[in-house]
């Protein structure tokens, strides 16, 4: 058996006619930078984030600090994030020389808890950063009017969730700011880096299209201090060619992530989320495995993570199934409050208990829309023989 957990060659095959036709004609046509791919994926894509802007950049990480500098958050401001994400999220932060204020998680959805969001605001909190997690949006409900009463500023990290939605409304359109990424494992891989930022307001978004050229209007004129961060015109035409099938390849991971959890629960290996969300039962509290919690989100599973009820079991059960062929990996094994390279922001161990416990016993599967019935079936089985 060997299940990877990721295959990128199946979704290009299925497309490659499209994706050559896209590549030879920026190919034809010569213009590598900025060329009118860009302009048109960007108008392309603002829909899909509930944006009236969308203004393409390098990376994702470019992005989150893209977003950071049209603000001019810098020495002595606090933005309030996860300690549970990626390392982009609190790097961009620290690069601008602000402090990250971490907030604590749920454990249901592995977004930040509001009520830890709300402990943390003070007069010196200028934005706040939630991270749409795994692809489901984090609930901002509770704050989002008090930030905004208050002038504070959100930035939403969509990173991973792309196309996903909170009653209805996408993500990237809830706050100031939403950030994307293009890398190759997200839902809307591109074929290297590339970010993006989504906007409701005219002045800002002329702003950030100027900071990712040098800060320049017209060329060699620099009126602000910006960065080189544009999205290749290559990779925006193979984007436009992937984004006329996302939404398809959302639903798929869709089905395969509510197969998993059919299957789980059939196997006696862990109780259905809706069950739990209402309260286990004694059983239900001691299956060894916890299923992702959807919320009234539409969840675009760019992971299916599990956790194991039991610490110590998730780093054996990593070790067996990788034995067995199947992909896994764990997002993420250090919280960002305990990396060395934050450690003037004063954290220690035991200050976000519920971060470094996901940390401690998450597990992604495989969830790629080509993955099979047979293939998802034979994860599960094998992660029965082990329990």
């Amino acid at each position: 058996m060997n299940v990877p957990l990721l295959d990128l060659s199946r979704q290009h095959r299925a497309i490659e006619t499209e994706l050559r036709e896209a590549f030879n004609a920026v190919l034809r046509h010569g213009k590598f930078i900025l060329g009118p791919e860009v302009a048109e994926f960007e108008k392309e894509v603002a829909p899909h984030c509930g944006a009236k802007h969308a203004i393409s950049c390098a990376s994702g990480s470019d992005a989150l600090l893209l977003a950071l500098m049209a603000f001019e958050i810098g020495p002595g401001d606090e933005v309030i994030t996860t300690p549970y994400s990626f390392f982009a999220t609190a790097s961009c932060i620290a690069r601008v020389g602000a402090k990250a204020v971490f907030a604590d998680i749920s454990l249901d959805d592995y977004n930040l808890d509001p009520e830890e969001v709300k402990k943390r605001i003070t007069p010196r909190t200028k934005a706040i950063l939630p991270v749409h997690l795994y692809g489901q949006a984090a609930d901002m409900t509770p704050w989002l009017s008090e930030a905004k009463r208050r002038g504070i500023r959100v930035i939403e990290d969509a990173a991973q969730a792309i196309g996903a939605s909170d009653l209805g409304r996408p993500v990237g359109g809830f706050g100031d700011l939403g950030c994307f990424s293009f890398f190759p494992s997200k839902n809307l891989g591109g074929f290297g880096d590339g970010g993006l930022l989504t906007a409701h307001d005219d002045a800002l978004a002329e702003k950030l299209r100027v900071l990712r050229v040098h800060g320049a209007k017209p060329k060699y004129h620099h009126h602000l201090l910006g960065v080189n961060s544009r999205l290749d015109t290559i990779q925006a035409a193979l984007l436009r060619v992937k984004l006329r099938h996302l939404d398809g390849w959302a639903s798929a991971r869709a089905r395969n992530a509510a197969l998993y959890t059919k299957l789980f629960v059939e196997a006696g290996l862990a109780a259905k989320p809706s069950a739990r969300a209402s309260g286990a039962s004694e059983e239900d509290d001691r299956k060894p495995i916890l299923l992702p919690e959807t919320r009234r989100t539409r969840h675009v599973f760019n992971q299916f993570v599990i956790r194991t009820r039991a610490l110590e079991m998730r780093d054996r059960l990593r070790a067996h199934l990788q034995k067995a062929g199947v992909g896994t990996e764990i997002y993420y094994p250090v919280p960002l409050h305990l990396q060395k390279c934050f450690a003037a922001w004063g954290y220690q161990a035991g200050d976000l208990p519920r971060a470094e416990k996901a940390a401690a016993s998450t597990l992604a599967l495989p969830i790629f829309p080509e993955l099979t019935e047979r293939e998802i079936r034979d994860v599960v089985e094998t992660i029965a023989a082990f329990v």
